[in-house]
């Protein structure tokens, strides 16, 4: 079993680097897009941006029809099961599905554009950058198609090169014209859709290229592999909707209670804080294929060790971005935005507190998946999202974006402990292992150690994060090593982190190895 686990282990390590290096230069360059936005807009222009963005993903959402999880799964399942006509039948069918349903969707969201502008959101400027934004739904839903598909496959670097690189340095010098020639507010509206269409054409001759089998044989298993296919991902479409949900649906109600200018200092906090998710995002997104591969093997114990190992590190790698979101927000609010922005403090703390317990329970939602209870999933994103609706009816009219924040974090709590329950009545796997509990344990003391501290200073600036930040990282990382608070299987992920990230980590292995 060890040496199944170890390896299934070094792959998702091995993926999670080169995911994780490539989201956070997509976030860099996505950052750096924000803030031109955000210095270039007014609070009005950038709430009406932030609003129609989130509109229009959830049409993308819903075009998707839950393939970016379904198709990666089902792939994967069957590569297991060494069934490499259905692999085909599922990539073919994905493909047609995709593009006949974002074309769909991406024609009701122009002609209803006016409709949802003026008598849902009493705000005719949305309209027009709805209408433009439309345009991008079907090159955004082929392109998460084909990286789900490369994903099936193992494969992580059609990810980085199309999503985290290609489109956000589209965008960004798309942007940089729009501030040189000086263009209204709706150039940025299209600097956004050029980047996701020009990415999408690049996209499709990397696909015929590089796809690792071809599908035009697979004709014959199309139609009964759509059947199958349908049948698992369009639970996962209302878990991807219900996602979405449960992301925007703050957002959304903000802009019905409330005005653009409260949206737009909100948006501010709400992608800061989804910086704690992009550690579990890049485990997850070379977990899900290695996994569903040892379920189709039926390798459970491995597929038990594997689960846990991984969500400890997820909540190893999350633990630095939440001490600095947490622990200084306005600070970064200030330095990224600019002093405007500073009221958004409060809620990025709940926001992470929210994002940090997600984190800390780990793949649950991933395995799920793996194992097929896709419909599970959408019953209790369902109950999630509803509650979450419910916190925000009662809880944004008095509290603003600090009401919005909290019924958001109490959600993501809600429907991660209900994934957590149903994985280990239905599978025996759960992650709170001996290790895990000391990890818990020195997080918790560690971060109301350095809460307190800070609580004590008069002044808090750039410099003080600078210092604090090493400071922690050295304190947490020796009690974890002097308290044994490790696994063997944590050498080997380690190795791969060496190999991905050219980073020397051999004083870390020998400490590891002296007190094991």
């Amino acid at each position: 079993m060890s040496e199944i686990v170890n390896q299934s282990l070094q792959k998702i390590a091995k993926g999670t680097g080169i995911v994780f290096i490539g989201t956070i230069i997509g976030m860099f360059l996505g950052f750096v897009s924000r803030v031109i936005i955000v210095r270039y807009t007014t609070q009005t222009e950038y709430g009406i941006y932030s609003l129609a963005l989130v509109i229009i993903s959830i049409f993308v959402t819903i075009s998707t029809l839950g393939l970016s999880e379904g198709s990666t799964r089902c792939i994967a399942y069957f590569r297991g099961k060494k069934e490499g006509g259905k692999v085909k039948g599922v990539i073919s069918s994905s493909l047609k599905i995709a593009l006949i349903a974002s074309i769909s969707l991406a024609a009701i969201s122009f002609f209803s554009s006016d409709f949802i502008s003026v008598s849902i959101f009493h705000t005719p400027a949305l309209s027009t950058p709805l209408k433009i934004f439309a345009i991008a739904i079907p090159f955004t839903v082929l392109i998460n198609v084909f990286i789900a598909i490369f994903r099936g496959f193992d494969r992580v670097d059609a990810r980085v090169y199309f999503q985290n690189i290609l489109r956000p340095v589209l965008y960004l010098l798309f942007l940089i014209a729009v501030v040189l020639f000086g263009l209204s507010f709706i150039g940025v509206v299209y600097a956004y859709v050029l980047s996701i269409a020009a990415t999408c054409v690049v996209f499709v001759i990397y696909l015929m290229k590089k796809l690792p089998l071809s599908i035009r044989s697979g004709s014959s298993t199309t139609n009964p592999m759509t059947k199958e296919l349908l049948s698992f991902s369009v639970p996962l479409l209302a878990v991807t909707a219900l996602q979405m949900i449960l992301s925007w649906t703050d957002t959304l109600m903000l802009g019905y209670f409330k005005t653009p200018d409260a949206v737009g200092v909100y948006n501010a906090a709400l992608p800061l804080a989804s910086l704690l998710s992009t550690v579990i995002a890049s485990v997850g997104f070379l977990y899900i294929p290695v996994i569903s591969q040892l379920y189709g093997k039926n390798q459970m114990e491995e597929l038990g060790r594997s689960y846990a190992i991984s969500t400890k590190w997820c909540f190893l790698g999350t633990l630095p971005i939440f001490f600095v979101l947490f622990l200084f927000p306005d600070v970064v609010l200030n330095l990224l935005f600019g002093s405007r922005y500073i009221g958004a403090s409060v809620a990025l703390q709940i926001l992470s507190f929210g994002y940090i317990f997600n984190s800390y329970f780990g793949t649950n939602y991933h395995t799920l998946i793996a194992v097929g209870k896709s419909k599970f999933i959408m019953h209790c994103h369902l109950a999630s999202s509803v509650a979450n609706i419910i916190l925000n009816i009662f809880l944004i009219p008095p509290f603003g974006i600090n009401g919005a924040a909290i019924a958001s974090a109490s959600a993501f709590a809600g429907v991660t402990i209900l994934e957590t329950i149903k994985l280990h009545k239905s599978s025996g796997l759960h992650p709170f292992t001996k290790t895990y509990l000391k990890i818990t344990i020195l997080s918790i003391l560690t971060i109301l150690g350095f809460y307190v501290i800070l609580k004590m200073l008069l002044f808090i600036s750039y410099l003080t994060i600078l210092i604090f930040l090493p400071l922690f990282l050295i304190i947490y990382g020796s009690l974890i090593i002097f308290t044994k608070s490790f696994d063997k299987e944590d050498i080997g992920i380690l190795i791969e982190i060496e190999k991905t990230s050219n980073i020397n980590l051999t004083i870390i292995k020998k400490l590891l190895k002296k007190f094991m």
